[in-house]
């Protein structure tokens, strides 16, 4: 018997929560590997480790967020503890992969393209090992070419974040590209959704033996332990005041080359002027006079 599935059993509660928390995660981890960038010792790795952390559980956070939205209507749904966490595992290391790859090779086409695709089909596995881990009493199957759209989605979505991580400047930039990527992530998701469709093993009406933790136990750990986590790594970022300023005019490059000329917007002496000659005098004399010898300088009563 086919079963009625349902992803909006909340109506948008869930997409637009699932949504913010994927930005959320997007966002912190975006501006971690930026932060990243201006390293090149031991802080690099745990920058990039927190923005892969980030990623990985925002991501992760909004797939079951999202899964509080899914029912069938015939049959309750249960979750394997396990295999539910064991997801979280996979996404926050196959991100990492992809970020670290990235962060120490450059945003060059061979380390976006290996990056991506070792990023996305980590956020497609975390998504369907999170989706082995429903228990009910029938049988999921999916669309086969479904399936296949929702990795692509995920591949081409996580190589773009990549490249936007270490390409992209500025606070209101990383801003806009973290919710792409939340708008990517939670495409992938619900495509994915699509193609699930699932045959009960019972007949309607019949009570339920499934065993495992319900949507509504999942929830407090959902909302406590990420959520924890992503309010702690937020903290972080707000006290960098690189990350949220930028990098200060007078320590670009240009302006350090621009320093050893102007000072305060006025020309610097091109030497130290001696005892008793104005400051500016050899950048200020007429051009073909005969410059003054030191000595009538000092002979003068100031």
């Amino acid at each position: 018997m086919q079963g009625t599935v349902d992803g909006f059993s909340y109506g948008l509660v869930t997409p637009v929560a699932a949504f913010l928390m994927a930005c959320l995660g997007g966002a912190l981890g975006l501006r971690c590997t930026t932060r990243s960038l201006r390293h090149r010792d031991t802080f690099k790795a745990g920058w990039l480790t927190l923005g892969a952390t980030s990623i990985g559980t925002g991501i992760w956070t909004m797939h079951f967020i999202a899964m509080m939205g899914f029912s069938v209507r015939q049959a309750p749904i249960t979750y394997d503890r396990p295999l539910t966490f064991a997801s979280l595992g996979v996404a926050v290391v196959m991100v990492g992969i992809g970020i670290f790859i990235v962060g120490y090779r450059g945003a060059t086409a061979l380390p976006l393209v290996t990056g991506g695709t070792v990023t996305g089909l980590g956020v497609a596995t975390m998504h369907y090992l999170g989706m082995a881990g429903m228990r009910l009493h029938g049988t999921i199957g999916y669309d086969t070419l479904t399936v296949a759209l929702s990795v692509v989605i995920a591949v081409v979505a996580s190589t773009v974040a990549l490249w936007a991580a270490v390409s992209v400047r500025g606070f209101l930039p990383s801003l806009g590209a973290s919710m792409v990527m939340g708008l990517a992530v939670s495409g992938m998701h619900y495509t994915a959704m699509g193609a699930v469709h699932v045959e009960l093993a019972q007949l309607p009406g019949m009570p339920a033996t499934g065993t495992g933790d319900s949507p509504t136990t999942l929830l407090l750990p959902l909302l406590i332990g990420p959520g924890v986590f992503l309010l702690l790594a937020a903290v972080v970022v707000m006290f960098d005041p690189l990350l949220v300023l930028g990098e200060p005019d007078w320590q670009r490059p240009a302006a350090r080359g621009r320093s050893r000329h102007r000072v305060g917007g006025v020309p610097a002496p091109r030497r130290v002027p001696a005892y008793g000659e104005p400051a500016n005098w050899s950048a200020a004399r007429p051009a073909g006079r005969r410059s003054v010898p030191r000595d009538a300088y000092r002979s003068q009563d100031w």
